[in-house]
């Protein structure tokens, strides 16, 4: 039941997007189209989950005071760590979407890269330690909080293809249509709070 409780909270109540706002550069540069947003959540699923796990690991096997590896207190290599293996993670991704779907990837453009710098990965990671999370737990919040990306993106993608066809006012045309739209996506997520 904890683990349900977890995903839900990472999913819509604790929302990396929509109510932590984390994340927000990809969110609104790759939501113009549902096919981009919908291969950016699938690499940001991929990324979030995986980086989840290893630096999980590497900070209790390597960086912890009373780690399996070193008994230094290497704790302040934290952010600096999980950084590289975003990177790491991120490269991973490219490579492979450049190989096998390469509009996805030329769609995709300086967004997939950016993914090393979206704070809602280094934000999983960092909270997972914070938080002092098992490693299924550690898994399973990283996962969801990357599903959580992916639901908002997605709708958010969804009802800026809507509004691209709707006859808006000139002054609210573009990015200003955008952010009220996105303003309005994260208070209906934040109707969530007390659900956990």
């Amino acid at each position: 039941m904890d683990l349900l409780l977890l995903a839900i909270s990472a999913v819509l109540v604790n929302n990396f997007v929509l109510s932590r706002f984390l994340g927000i550069c990809p969110f609104l540069g790759v939501s113009k189209k549902f096919g981009t947003a919908l291969g950016m959540s699938g690499a940001v699923i991929f990324v979030m989950t995986l980086a989840s796990v290893v630096s999980w690991l590497v900070y209790h096997g390597l960086l912890k005071p009373d780690s399996a590896l070193l008994h230094q207190d290497l704790r302040f290599l934290q952010i600096l760590s999980f950084i590289l293996i975003i990177a790491a993670m991120v490269q991973l991704v490219e490579l492979a979407l450049q190989k096998l779907s390469p509009p996805l990837y030329q769609a995709l453009g300086i967004y997939l890269p950016l993914i090393t710098t979206n704070c809602a990965v280094l934000g999983v990671a960092v909270l997972n330690i914070q938080n002092e999370y098992n490693l299924v737990q550690t898994a399973l919040f990283g996962f969801a909080g990357a599903v959580g990306f992916g639901l908002a993106i997605l709708l958010f993608s969804g009802i800026r293809e809507v509004l691209d066809l709707a006859d808006t006012p000139r002054a609210f045309k573009g990015t200003a249509i955008a952010l009220i739209t996105a303003g309005i996506l994260s208070l209906a997520f934040m109707g969530f709070a007390g659900l956990v």
